[in-house]
């Protein structure tokens, strides 16, 4: 079957930057009792998907450490989900530096999902 899972929404309330807010959202097909796909992907707290855009400010690129940094951790958005394919174990995918609260959203959303596969 296929599963859907949002984590709950991350708000870093350490600065004003909008930097690592939002939520990701796991979609896993469950085969077997075996994981046999999974997508995951993250957005901003007002909806919008963070795609090759996340980091740039009105379309441009104002701080390029920042869109640099941005984009890193979109990137172990897909890292994230082949890890979890290819171990079986959310426990055995590794956190990917720079993308931590990836991998939190992550966690929770695969948590979820694994909840509803098995009612």
């Amino acid at each position: 079957g296929t599963y859907k899972a949002q984590s709950q929404e991350y708000v870093n309330d350490e600065d004003d930057s909008t930097a690592g807010k939002g939520y990701g959202v796991v979609e896993l097909n469950i085969s077997g009792g075996e994981i046999t796909a999974c997508t995951f992907q993250t957005f901003e707290l007002n909806g919008t998907l963070k795609d090759a855009e996340y980091g740039k400010e009105n379309g441009e690129l104002a701080n390029k450490d920042f869109y640099n940094k941005a984009q890193k951790a979109l990137a172990a958005c897909d890292k994230y989900a082949a890890q979890l394919v290819e171990k079986g174990d959310i426990k055995e995918v590794d956190a990917i530096s720079g993308a931590t609260v990836n991998y939190n959203e992550f966690k929770e959303a695969v948590g979820e999902a694994l909840k509803q596969a098995e009612e």
